[in-house]
């Protein structure tokens, strides 16, 4: 079937809008901060073979390309034949979907005139999964939570009561657990009534034809960014802090053959007995996000956008670890991948790519018990700042390559005894540069029960912050302490007693270009909006205020 192109960009247009309905059904159902506020969530609409046809616009990266994957695991344990209406699958498997127990894949089979013809997926972050809190100190999968494996939450429209009871049975917080699941399933269900209601309109029978053609296109497009760069291979290294006195390096190539792009991660540190692991569905994700957004960011994504780009990781390395690693804390190494690509990228393309952004920032998790004898389990999201462009400085406290962010504070605080007594700007944290890099920030939260809190922190970039490129500086590194002075461990478990304070400094992004090549002026703006000290100003730049 032939589409002009006018037909093809609305109808292109519309099936977004679906998956963006079913993400704003998902936002607007949720029980728990971390899909309201801080944007831990993906909706997706794929066709009947299982290949994402429309991604929502505004989902986190590290589910980018990934339910097709998860789906396929579950279709292997229910074939197509086996499939009904009103028919939910549901896992959580690391291997199978986005790399931790915390994230719940639902896909919903879409019927119309009697055959399948779409599925309808979503994933979430859940505010909890049993097991030892979200952190990183774990060193087998079996310590971090309950595993789902691949399952029917819904049979026919009927809720499997055995499965509801035990998920409730396995979490902490099981009312905000089910009512995210439950949110998930309004989505997919909005997804499919606006995917039968889309056939109904246009008179298709199916989107097989539709599918194909859109895929090509967004195939066509990042195959024609691809060719426009020069064949060869170019490498970049980049380092985290591992858990303790073991830092962890990831090693890339990134390999240029005509109009396709290949990225070996030969050489990466080998995996490790803590839950630092990035499964290879995980590493994949953060491979081809960068790599769209910095040769193709404008043209919309589906499974056509990837088929150019080829990744591959050493199996028993820390991007391709053997099951049952731990993995709970695999954004601690799979955001550290941007920066390598990007490395590689500056060498042909400078103009492409920004300099290494401060994630992963430090993230809080607090469990226990508030003064009326409720549990909660609350995380607070946070960005450092972003790494500067060949053209301009970096933007502060926004984080890349992920988008999750904090949110409402007031929200924060309405679900958990904490009390955040400031979020400020920290001034000199942009990395020194010709352009300079996104400012971080420092944020203070206090314990406010008459009681013993747990605190779980999943931190790194303490050790090594954001790099800058092209001769420019770092920026500022992370760091946690208590009111004493009193430094938690950075990816372990703590308890807190009532009326501690927590001060966190959330990195700067790095700078791009040498930093005396930056106009005065703008260090005298910076001097002026406080974000460069003046003693900074001297120290980095050559400039006295």
């Amino acid at each position: 079937m032939h589409f002009d192109p006018v037909t093809l960009q609305i109808l292109w247009s519309r099936l977004i809008s679906i998956a963006d309905e079913a993400a704003a059904a998902l936002l607007r159902t949720s029980f728990s901060t971390i899909v309201r506020e801080s944007n831990d969530f993906a909706t997706v609409l794929m066709d009947a073979e299982g290949n994402s046809l429309a991604e929502n616009s505004i989902g986190i990266p590290s589910f980018v390309g990934l339910l097709p994957r998860t789906l396929k695991h579950m279709l292997a344990e229910y074939p197509l034949e086996e499939l009904r209406p009103g028919d939910v699958l549901m896992t959580n498997d690391p291997w199978m979907g986005t790399g931790h127990l915390l994230d719940i894949t639902t896909a919903m089979p879409v019927f119309h005139g009697g055959r399948l013809v779409a599925f309808a997926g979503a994933t979430s972050h859940m505010p909890d999964i049993g097991g030892t809190l979200w952190s990183a100190d774990c060193t087998e999968v079996f310590e971090e939570g309950l595993r789902i494996p691949p399952t029917k939450f819904l049979v026919e429209g009927r809720e499997n009561r055995e499965v509801v009871r035990f998920i409730r049975g396995n979490v902490r917080v099981p009312d905000q657990v089910m009512g995210d699941i439950q949110a998930q399933i309004t989505a997919i269900s909005v997804c499919a009534r606006r995917v039968v209601e889309f056939l109904a309109d246009t008179g298709l029978a199916d989107l097989t034809a539709l599918s194909a053609t859109l895929q090509a296109r967004a195939d066509g497009a990042m195959r024609q960014a691809i060719a426009a760069l020069p064949d060869g291979t170019w490498h970049g290294t980049v380092f985290a802090d591992g858990y303790e006195e073991a830092e962890t390096r990831i090693q890339c190539a990134l390999t240029i053959a005509g109009d396709s792009l290949s990225v070996d991660y030969a050489g990466t540190s080998p995996q490790i007995a803590r839950g630092l692991n990035s499964v290879m569905n995980y590493t994949y994700a953060y491979t081809v996000y960068p790599l769209k957004c910095a040769l193709d960011p404008l043209t919309p994504r589906n499974e056509g956008s990837y088929r150019a780009i080829g990744v591959t990781a050493p199996e028993g390395s820390i991007l391709n670890p053997r099951w049952p690693a731990a993995v709970n804390a695999r954004h601690l190494t799979g955001l550290f991948l941007s920066g390598a690509l990007y490395k590689c990228l500056a060498q042909i393309a400078p103009g492409l790519v920004v300099a290494d952004s401060a994630s992963p920032a430090p993230r809080p998790v607090y469990t226990g018990q508030d003064d009326r004898g409720d549990r909660f389990s609350q995380v607070l999201f946070g960005s450092g700042g972003m790494g500067a462009t060949q053209a301009r400085d970096g933007l502060n406290t926004t984080a890349f390559p992920t988008n999750s962010g904090s949110g409402s504070i007031e929200a924060f605080e309405a679900s958990a005894p904490i009390l955040v007594w400031r979020k400020d700007l920290l001034p000199d944290s942009g990395g020194p540069g010709q352009f300079r890099g996104g400012l971080g920030q420092e944020i203070e939260l206090e314990v406010m029960t008459d009681q013993p809190v747990r605190l779980s922190l999943i931190s790194d970039r303490m050790k090594h912050p954001a790099g800058g490129l092209d001769g420019a500086g770092a920026g500022a590194p992370a760091l946690v302490q208590l009111q004493d002075g009193r430094k938690p461990h950075p990816k372990s478990r703590t308890m807190l007693a009532p009326g501690d304070r927590l001060t966190m400094h959330l990195g700067g992004g790095g700078g791009y270009g040498d930093p005396a090549a930056r106009d005065p002026a703008a260090v005298q703006r910076d001097i002026a909006d406080g974000y460069v000290t003046p003693e900074g100003a001297q120290r980095d730049y050559g400039v006295t205020p």
